[in-house]
């Protein structure tokens, strides 16, 4: 039977690799084995945990009044143009984690795929990304590693999202993000260049069209200033105006990436963010008061 509102939950990225687990003494750290092993999160994002447990708490509040969950999961290689092993350096080096490459670097020499016959790709994936006014290539920290521990539903809302699947005989969407070695993907409708020959990069026509079938939509995740801002502004701009009011952005369960030396201001950024889509009639709200 169908429900009285069709209320749909967007959770972006909800990963180990993104959170903010502390283990006394020894900095970010994921989980601990038995033997002592520890998973450390590799890019965590500063208040994103909590976040997460907002979530989880609102999933056990209002389960049997959502009619879909949707959680977009980040599935990188180890191999990516985004993680350091990708490129080197005029001496042999790999850049360093939130290094920015260039148009201009790659023509300079200064980076270089390690795979030469990647060159012309890479001038003309980075002029494409500088053309739109996107974001400058990032490297990362090598994260959410497809198989690996990092690449998982922390466990507080894991644990939330499968009682919510028995309790109303449900399966939550996963939608998955960032497979593609050759282009970044932050948004989880399509690559920030979509490659022609990759359908995964360009616009998930069927996730969207899921989004267009829902009267509300909360939208949560990790982070503010990059996967959760391009994800909501590719719904945006792909949704059509009159689904706009129905967006409702829980702005106390998401959290940006903090500022790196000598790079972006990515809190700057987050509440730019919000500002634009609450002109734009999105509703900025929080875990709790949303369906109450």
């Amino acid at each position: 039977m169908r429900k009285t509102i069709k209320a749909d939950l967007v959770i972006i990225d909800p990963q180990n690799d993104f959170m903010d687990i502390k283990h006394e003494g020894s900095g970010w750290v994921g989980a601990a084995m038995p033997d002592g092993t520890l998973f450390r999160s590799t890019l965590p994002v500063p208040g994103a945990l909590d976040d997460m447990r907002r979530v989880a708490k609102l999933v056990k509040r209002v389960g049997r009044r959502l009619n879909d969950i949707h959680v977009t999961l980040d599935s990188h290689r180890v191999v990516d143009v985004a993680h350091p092993g990708f490129w080197r350096g005029q001496n042999g080096q790999h850049p360093a984690p939130f290094t920015m490459i260039t148009k201009a670097d790659i023509k300079s020499g200064m980076w270089a795929p390690r795979n030469q016959a990647y060159r012309q790709r890479m001038l003309d994936y980075t002029a494409a990304i500088e053309a739109a006014g996107k974001f400058v290539l990032m490297i990362w920290p090598e994260h959410c590693i497809i198989g690996s521990w990092g690449h998982n539903v922390v466990d507080d809302l894991r644990l939330a999202l499968t009682d919510w699947e028995r309790d109303n005989f449900a399966t939550i969407d996963f939608v998955t993000k960032g497979t593609n070695t050759f282009t970044e993907h932050y948004g989880a409708l399509m690559a920030e260049v979509p490659d022609p020959a990759d359908p995964s990069t360009q616009l998930n026509g069927a996730f969207l069209s899921v989004l267009q079938e829902a009267d509300v939509i909360g939208i949560a995740g990790e982070a503010s200033s990059h996967c959760v801002a391009t994800t909501i502004r590719q719904i945006v701009d792909n949704i059509g105006d009159d689904h706009l009011r129905k967006i409702h952005i829980l702005t106390d369960s998401m959290s940006p990436v903090p500022q790196a030396p000598g790079g972006p201001d990515f809190p700057a950024i987050a509440a730019q963010f919000l500002k634009d889509m609450e002109a734009r009639g999105l509703v900025l709200t929080t875990a709790d008061a949303f369906l109450s």
